[in-house]
């Protein structure tokens, strides 16, 4: 965000003249496992988390902009491959030492190094880190790459010397195990706030840092608490008693309905970040088959599907989808077709495949219970034009696991899946990349070497309006080649008390960037309402 727009509308809150007042404490709830390590930190709970216990040299603003952040500015050079960042002074990490230009430089080493996270971002493309005294850092790349400074809003620094004095015997010389163990159970970050308590499957409780550089909004909470994989019928029960104040995206519809039926409480939704996809195992049988992938996408019920996710007749948990891309994220393409249902012609791509008795596997995240009413949709679907599912309930963690190979990855897994970088690359390079396979992005295991081109090509082309174009080419390819089906865009829809305002209300303030709404110290809970309406 533009620190001159925050300076307008933010102040610090301090202690009122009465004395010392309550703590505001924000209770919300997400799925395990809550990752908090900045070098592995993938899913939307880690990405929550990464926004308030770290910073990062570049942050995304609504639209997609990238603005300075530890940052304060940066040069490229003629050709693409070096760049240049001053790093602000009198920065403060949370142990009260000074973030300089040699913590970006660890930071980025150790993320290579590890090669988890989000690391494939920069193997291969970035051949050396620089600091230069305690404001200059020097990144040297392999050749351009295009959404390089995009990529950067997931590179969070840490605290190089707390890390190295917490580090254990590892496979990484004189650096150890590179601070993994320490920074899985706590942060060494600099962010707004900082890790309380920690238990990746359970409760992960943050409180507010108060030397942080920047503002905070005036009712911004001290204390935020998040609930993991707490069962959705709890989650009802404690916010209609006002004893939780922000749901997750992973309620089923009914309980959203019943919610923003409940006075007091209302609905809000995140948009142009996220896509439903249907991930289609490309290299596990029958749907290796591209006939029998295209007999699905004709088959599937879209119409359907969105009646399934209308939670009442102002809010909807998603809209038609075209293609890989959101609506409002950069690299939509408008002219993809619109999916719609045709038995017909599913029949007939089905009586071309080589298989004639298909069966499927369909597994469905047991953490989303709205992916058991898209299964059972899927299921009774194909039944219609003769093929036959197996649903599978899988839990998250089991099913990052099955990801890893593609005779263990089921032929269909719902994914929701949100850009986690402003550029097109976040959602084509991690979903059909080769490289990206066997994570639990990428669940095609497309693996084309013409898409691969393309993707690369896109990277290394330094002029954004070719870049577009490449990337609605691989789109277009994509399409044609059937990894997925996209039944819709996705809204993420968050029931909240009135006496909270989430940074996420105003659409017009978007930003396509995964877990950048849930910065706290933009958020604020007015406690005088709270306790009007009943709040404990």
């Amino acid at each position: 965000m533009a620190m001159a727009l925050v300076m307008l509308v933010l102040v610090i809150h301090g202690p009122s003249a009465g004395g010392p007042r309550e703590p505001i404490v924000l209770r919300i709830d997400e799925v395990a496992v809550a990752e908090i390590d900045p070098a592995k930190s993938t899913d939307f709970v880690d990405s929550i988390l990464f926004y308030n216990l770290y910073d990062t040299l570049v942050a995304a603003a609504p639209g997609g902009k990238l603005v300075p952040s530890l940052a304060e500015s940066w040069t490229v050079s003629p050709d693409g491959l070096a760049y240049a960042f001053k790093i602000r002074r009198g920065m403060k990490f949370h142990d009260g030492t000074e973030l300089t230009a040699a913590d970006v430089e660890f930071s980025l080493q150790r993320m290579m190094a590890l090669k988890q996270g989000f690391s494939y971002l920069y193997d291969g493309w970035v051949s050396a880190v620089k600091a230069s005294g305690p404001s200059t850092v020097a990144i040297t790349l392999t050749r351009p790459y295009g959404p390089f400074l995009a990529t950067l809003v997931r590179l969070g620094v840490v605290n190089r010397a707390l890390v190295l004095k917490n580090k254990k015997d590892g496979k990484f010389g004189e650096f150890g195990d590179y601070g993994d163990a320490f920074l899985s159970t706590t942060d060494a970050g600099s962010g707004p706030y900082r890790i309380k308590a920690h238990n990746p499957q359970q409760l992960s409780v943050i409180e507010k840092f108060p030397g942080y550089w920047q503002v905070f909004a005036v009712n911004a909470p001290d204390e935020v608490r998040v609930l993991l994989s707490v069962e959705a019928a709890t989650i009802r029960t404690l916010m209609v008693r006002r004893e939780h104040d922000v749901t997750s995206q992973w309620l089923p519809t009914e309980i959203y309905r019943a919610l923003g039926d409940t006075p007091g409480i209302a609905l809000a939704t995140e948009r142009g970040q996220s896509n439903l996809f249907l991930k289609i195992n490309t290299k596990r049988a029958p749907t290796d088959d591209l006939n029998v992938r295209r007999a699905m996408v004709l088959g599937f019920d879209y119409a359907a599907v969105l009646r399934l996710i209308q939670i009442n007749d102002r809010v909807a948990a998603g809209k038609t989808a075209r293609g890989p891309i959101p609506e409002g994220f950069p690299g939509f393409d408008p002219t993809l077709p619109v999916p719609k249902r045709d038995v017909a012609a599913a029949k007939a791509a089905l009586a071309q495949a080589k298989s004639k008795n298909v069966e499927l596997e369909f597994g469905w995240v047991a953490e989303v219970p709205l992916e058991e009413k898209i299964a059972l949709l899927f299921q009774q679907n194909m039944a219609d034009i003769g093929v036959n599912v197996k649903v599978v309930k899988v839990p998250w963690a089991l099913m990052t696991e099955k990801a890893t190979k593609p005779d263990t990855t089921p032929n269909i897994v719902p994914i929701f899946f949100a850009g986690t970088y402003p550029d097109p690359d976040s959602f084509l390079y991690s979903t059909y990349h080769g490289s990206a396979a066997g994570s639990w992005t990428s669940m095609e295991w497309l693996q084309s070497k013409d898409v691969d081109g393309l993707l690369d090509r896109a990277r290394t082309t330094a002029n954004p309006d070719q870049r577009l174009s490449l990337y609605k080419q691989a789109q277009k390819m994509i399409v044609d080649q059937v990894p997925d089906i996209y039944p819709y865009e996705q809204f993420a829809v968050f029931a909240y008390q009135e006496y909270v305002t989430p940074a996420f209300v105003d659409p017009a303030k978007a930003i396509p960037v995964q877990g950048a709404h849930w910065n706290f110290r933009l958020w604020q809970v007015d406690m005088a309402k709270k306790k009007a309406m009943g709040g404990k």
